[in-house]
């Protein structure tokens, strides 16, 4: 005789699976307007720069603000921050650059541990490094988040993503953030580069001799040494951590 089914568990039952269907249908219908607003942004990487660099004063906060929304939008950040160094220069364009990479991980981390939690966790539990990665984070948080931002397992926008669901301090999230300091301080100097080769080329300013592009060159090639270097450092810790964990 089968067994009757009691209405109110039945009720209970539905009550839990209509917000749930809910919770999907918004993480749904944010996530894909974040890949529309990234896909038309990255469309318009090109003229938003054009725009910034028209604004004066206000440029920098400009800057600011649109990559911080493009990090959240999986737009790559090397266009603008290449874009930082040819419109700022090498100081500020490194200043502006990590304040707005860092406004963007922070907002992209805080969309991922409370907005979209389940859909970035289902995402990453195929990789298996990433396992490896939660673990170290939870013994080390700080110190295994500032290793990846030298050497990044993952590209920027993912890691930004995936550590939202790992058990690291928010505050310790940000601050690790300084990892980030010599691959932004490389592509800026490239920006920078480019930006005077082309100005100087399209006659938009005075012709500079020899050795102020050697020196630029020199500069360089000095940084690309030494950002090779700390990323095989980091690389190397991480590695031994990971082989750490696989012991343990």
């Amino acid at each position: 005789m089968p067994e009757a089914i009691d209405p109110t568990s039945a009720s209970h039952a539905a009550a839990r699976t209509g917000p749930s269907i809910r919770r999907v249908l918004i993480v749904v219908i944010a996530l894909a307007a974040l890949t529309l607003a990234g896909r038309s942004l990255g469309a318009q990487l090109q003229a938003i720069a054009a725009w910034i660099d028209g604004l004066g004063a206000v440029a920098p906060f400009a800057f600011v603000a649109v990559y911080a929304l493009a990090t959240v939008a999986f737009v790559p950040g090397s266009i603008l921050t290449l874009t930082a160094g040819a419109l700022f220069g090498l100081g500020a364009g490194t200043v502006y650059t990590l304040i707005a990479a860092t406004c963007g991980a922070s907002l992209a981390f805080l969309v991922s541990r409370y907005a979209v939690r389940g859909l970035v966790e289902r995402h990453l539990a195929t990789h298996a490094r990433f396992a490896a990665i939660d673990r170290a984070v939870a013994r080390e948080g700080r110190r295994i988040v500032f290793l990846l931002r030298l050497s990044p397992l993952f590209p920027f926008n993912l890691l930004n993503y995936a550590l939202g669901v790992t058990s690291v301090r928010f505050l310790d999230y940000v601050v690790a953030c300084a990892g980030m300091l010599p691959g932004t301080l490389l592509y800026v100097y490239y920006g920078k580069l480019a930006g005077d080769v082309a100005r100087a080329a399209g006659g938009l300013t005075p012709e500079r001799g020899a050795g102020y592009y050697a020196l630029l060159v020199l500069g360089l090639t000095a940084t690309i040494v030494v950002t090779a270097y700390v990323t095989r450092l980091a690389r190397r810790a991480l590695a031994e951590i990971e082989e750490v964990d696989r012991a343990g």
